[in-house]
């Protein structure tokens, strides 16, 4: 009888099986699991005002942690990125596009709206400007096309906290360009203080090879600082809201290139988190309130010299990168970080075990690969934070 298979066929046959199980089965397998795993309701109001292009970088890694860890609204459903979320929507048109918000609702319209909610989520209010639309280094400072917190941003804000509720906000919920009373109104209801400062890792500060540090920000130092620069490498650029700005060069002020995120290993509230993560991104300076707990904080390792010059800013030798307090049956946290900016395109999160593998796959250490911040430290981060809130909403 004739053989249906030769020799070398089955051999053939034998090498690709375990290539169809890896591309094939463990997926299959991955996305039952997560399939079946049962959906669990939360309700979350999601405000981003940084929304310039349909991207979506400012919350899309939100909306996937979210649906990854199966929270679904109160009708069952998904949320969706490009719609689910109040902020500013870009279009092509000749004003750039359209918002929606929170200012046009009644008193009664914010209570229910407030009455309705698990989680309020401040992502990014800075909003969207001209210059976001004109791919040029502008000179100056940009005109604002809509961001900012607004009075029914604190409206809804205030009616959350006093019903105890989980409120989420990051980098930059309170700075610029919030007006300052709004702001002072944000700080007393969340426990928070902004110096006035916000700073950013380059890895270059020559301004010859870097074309990505701001032309405002080189005229304004150069002006504050008798038209001198700083010397050619890495370095940390501060910003104050009046307009002042410093520069820590990298062994010189500051050692270690690139500021850290330090985690405790033992914490209060039992963050599992790794102990140390570089991060290049902005962040802002905040004070906290004694109630809160820090969950990780910033370490630049300043020198002596930048060790005085933090001083003369009127800042301390650590900041803080994440905190949360207890308030009742929720939590408020803060991150001091543009945390969730993913401008990368991050697949399906119908798989489970996912993050796990990206874990695995993208290093720590490695602070040039945006991905590796979100797998290693900000999904942690914001999938214990919503379980801890889904938990205590189950208790409640």
């Amino acid at each position: 009888m004739k053989k249906i298979f030769t020799e070398e066929s089955l051999v053939m046959i034998r090498r690709i099986i375990p290539f169809v199980f890896i591309l094939v089965f463990i997926p299959l397998i991955s996305y039952l699991f997560w399939l079946f795993y049962p959906s669990k309701q939360l309700e979350i109001l999601i405000v981003d005002k940084t929304v310039p292009l349909d991207s979506y970088q400012e919350h899309q890694s939100i909306f996937w942690t979210l649906e990854h860890m199966k929270f679904q609204n109160s009708a069952g459903e998904f949320y969706q990125k490009d719609k689910d979320y109040l902020g500013f929507y870009p279009d092509t048109t000749a004003s750039f596009g359209t918002f929606k918000d929170l200012e046009q609702l009644t008193e009664k319209q914010i209570v229910k709206k407030a009455n309705d909610l698990d989680v309020l989520f401040y992502s990014d209010t800075y909003g969207v400007f001209e210059n976001d639309f004109n791919k040029e280094n502008a000179e100056e400072f940009s005109k604002k096309i809509y961001g900012g917190l607004n009075r029914g941003d604190i409206n809804l804000l205030r009616e959350v906290a006093a019903q105890s509720k989980t409120i989420i906000a990051e980098f930059n919920t309170m700075a610029s360009p919030t007006p300052v009373g709004i702001r002072t109104e944000f700080e007393n209801l969340m426990g928070l203080k902004w110096t006035g400062w916000i700073g950013r890792y380059f890895d270059q500060m020559d301004t010859t090879i870097n074309e990505n540090i701001p032309n405002w920000f080189i005229n304004q130092y150069l002006a504050q600082h008798e038209n001198s620069w700083v010397p050619a490498g890495p370095g940390i650029v501060f910003v104050h809201e009046n307009g002042r700005v410093e520069i820590f060069s990298n062994e010189v002020d500051y050692f270690g290139e690139i500021p850290k995120i330090r985690t405790q290993r033992l914490n209060k509230h039992g963050f599992k988190l790794p102990e140390v993560v570089p991060y290049p991104d902005w962040f802002d300076v905040v004070l906290i309130e004694r109630d809160y707990q820090v969950i990780s904080y910033y370490d630049i390792d300043p020198s002596e010299i930048g060790k005085e010059k933090l001083r003369e800013m009127g800042l301390p030798r650590f900041f803080p990168a994440a905190v949360v307090k207890d308030v009742g049956k929720g939590q408020y946290y803060y991150f001091s970080g543009d945390f969730s900016d993913m401008k990368n395109s991050m697949g399906s999160p119908r798989f489970q075990g996912v993050p796990s593998l990206w874990r695995g796959l993208h290093i720590v250490t490695n602070f040039n690969d945006r991905e590796s911040f979100y797998w290693n430290y900000y999904y942690p981060l914001l999938s214990q934070a919503l379980t801890k809130t889904y938990n205590k909403k189950g208790i409640n």
